[in-house]
């Protein structure tokens, strides 16, 4: 319920219990610090959708928006094979500029590299600032292209990337997307 909804009727309690006496106003005012606890217990109770069965996942918050932040702040620069940044980037080199102008972490050079090298985590655990890894047209069932999780619903089990596409330059797309859909391979986690 909405928190503006619970002031109003605690004005109203207050108004009411200024009439009737001191004892009917206490009870009233513990009444509305129930609700008001209540209502936000309640949307506590959703954090399990958002960790690892309420464990912390070793997360560190300020690299990831370090991380995506620079990851953003690149959209739209052109596709180059082989190329790693700053002005245009092949996949791999515009996860690898990310992380290394960033936060100065070294993630391999090519997408099979980096899916050899980090930890291995389910989709259900994806979070903003991991990996994700897709086949491309000319790798087979191989890793191809890689991108950087920006978001993961784990309602719907889908979620937002961003990478150097070949055809659109650095762009941010889903997983809903038919042609990522199909070709997802799997998720790490850099350490």
């Amino acid at each position: 319920m909405n928190k503006n909804l619970f002031c109003v009727v605690a004005m109203l309690f207050l108004s009411v219990g200024a009439v009737f006496g001191q004892a009917e106003l206490q009870e009233e005012e513990e009444i509305i610090n129930e609700l008001l606890d209540y209502d936000t217990e309640e949307i506590g109770n959703f954090d399990f959708l958002y960790r690892n069965n309420g464990e912390s996942l070793d997360y560190d918050e300020l690299m990831t928006e370090n991380i995506i932040d620079e990851a953003l702040s690149h959209i739209g620069k052109r596709y180059v094979y082989g190329s790693k940044g700053p002005k245009t980037f092949d996949c791999s080199g515009f996860t690898s500029y990310v992380y290394k102008h960033q936060n100065n972490v070294w993630i391999g050079a090519s997408s099979r590299e980096q899916y050899a090298i980090h930890q291995p985590i389910k989709r259900n655990e994806m979070q903003a600032g991991d990996l994700v890894f897709f086949t491309s047209p000319r790798s087979g069932r191989n890793v191809g292209h890689v991108g950087i999780v920006l978001d993961y619903d784990p309602i719907t089990d889908t979620f937002t990337f961003i990478h150097a596409s070949t055809t659109k330059g650095v762009r941010v797309s889903k997983s809903t997307e038919g042609y990522y859909a199909k070709r997802y391979v799997g998720v790490r986690r850099v350490k």
